[in-house]
């Protein structure tokens, strides 16, 4: 009987709000006589075409917000016995970065005030830049600190942002950098910031624990993978004006091909083998990559970029990681810094190459503040993320969730 009347309450609801849309749309309709004010039909279709706009920009929102849940989360379970905290600090990090950064964009912090999807599609990016961080400490935070590291880190995002995009401050010149999907405000500057936290946070002991994955762990992250391969187009396409997605998205599917293709050949080849950790990552490598001139290249200068960035990112994993982690002494959980550092900072310099009339010192001197901003500002907040505490055993779920 109960299920029966919650069906019964379902269908008159529903039938009161299809009467009540039907309404609103035969409101909405004009009345049209046999006379025509002028102009009146132009500024009415441009209102439609915008309204159209809006909606493409809305479906390509969403397509990057499966990134940010279901890609970024998956691709971060590959550790053994963390994925429930991977699955959970990803909601978390995402749900504090997008109505911070919302609320400040609106409140003209940084630049003028943006609103709408727009806004909504500038915070995923930082959101998808805080989940890049995030990927560095990866296992070593409480669930607390992840939300403190979101809260500190999307200012120092939008600052970076605004100076390297916007011409703020007067170091960067207005909208003359390149950098269309984000190799380097996004990718780089999440990676970098990262590896600050990291240099900052990382014990002795967190160095000597393995970060380990099994087979169902690894089938995760590679869920994860496709995912974000997928919808990688959506990301770059997402903020560039109608005409041009078509362009970007097919420049975007090359680099991923390029630097799949890539990463099969270098882990063959460094590595006499497939390892797991590099098609689940390095893979990703051309979509990092081609994220500057997305916009602006031939598909064969896509494939090409991809094919470098998939090239140099499974060199990272294979042979620069270990050393970069004992050199600066710090753990990378996620190499960040082969798949968003090394492929970023190769995107943001093949604009230098493929862009005709780029400004050569102006994308110098972005990629240089970038850098600065993002290993100064990890460095002091991963300070102060320390004093909130330190995990008794890394990479382990049960330390704070309770028992199944």
């Amino acid at each position: 009987m109960t299920h029966r009347f919650l069906l019964y309450a379902f269908l008159l609801v529903l039938a009161f709000s299809t009467a009540a849309c039907g309404q609103a749309r035969a409101d909405q309709v004009p009345v049209t006589t046999g006379a025509t004010v002028t102009g009146q039909a132009p500024a009415a279709s441009a209102h439609a075409m915008d309204a159209v706009v809006a909606v493409q920009e809305y479906n390509r929102a969403i397509h990057v917000m499966v990134m940010l849940l279901l890609g970024f989360g998956f691709l971060m379970v590959f550790v053994r016995g963390y994925g429930l905290s991977a699955l959970t600090a990803t909601y978390m990090l995402t749900a504090v970065s997008l109505p911070l950064y919302i609320w400040l964009k609106g409140a003209g912090l940084f630049g003028e005030p943006v609103t709408g999807i727009h806004a909504l599609i500038t915070a995923e990016f930082g959101a998808a830049s805080l989940l890049i961080c995030a990927g560095a400490v990866l296992g070593r935070l409480k669930m607390s600190q992840y939300l403190l590291l979101g809260v500190l880190f999307i200012p120092l995002y939008m600052l970076n942002e605004w100076i390297v995009l916007e011409g703020g401050l007067g170091l960067v010149g207005n909208g003359v950098f390149v950098d269309t999907g984000g190799s380097i405000v996004i990718h780089m500057f999440g990676a970098l910031f990262g590896l600050g936290v990291a240099m900052a946070m990382t014990t002795v002991r967190e160095r000597e624990i393995a970060v380990e994955s099994d087979f169902t762990s690894d089938r995760f992250s590679l869920l994860g993978s496709m995912a974000l391969w997928v919808f990688w187009p959506s990301f770059c396409a997402a903020l560039v004006p109608a005409a041009l997605v078509p362009q970007t998205a097919m420049n975007v599917v090359m680099a991923l091909c390029g630097s799949t293709l890539l990463t099969y050949f270098a882990t063959m080849l460094l590595r006499r083998g497939i390892a797991a950790a590099d098609i689940a990552n390095a893979t990703l490598a051309g979509g990092v990559a081609i994220g500057s001139t997305c916009d602006k290249v031939s598909l064969s200068t896509a494939l090409v970029i991809g094919a470098v960035a998939g090239f140099a990112s499974t060199f990272g994993f294979a042979v620069i990681q270990d050393r970069l982690q004992k050199g600066l002494k710090l753990v990378d959980t996620c190499g960040v810094s082969n798949l968003h550092g090394i492929p970023g900072l190769l995107g943001g310099l093949a604009a230098l190459l493929t862009v005709a009339g780029i400004d050569g010192g102006t994308q110098l001197k972005g990629i240089a503040v970038t850098i600065v901003i993002a290993v100064i500002a990890g460095l002091i907040v991963g300070r102060i993320v320390a004093l909130a505490g330190r995990r008794a055993r890394p990479y382990e779920d049960d330390e704070e969730f309770l028992a199944g």
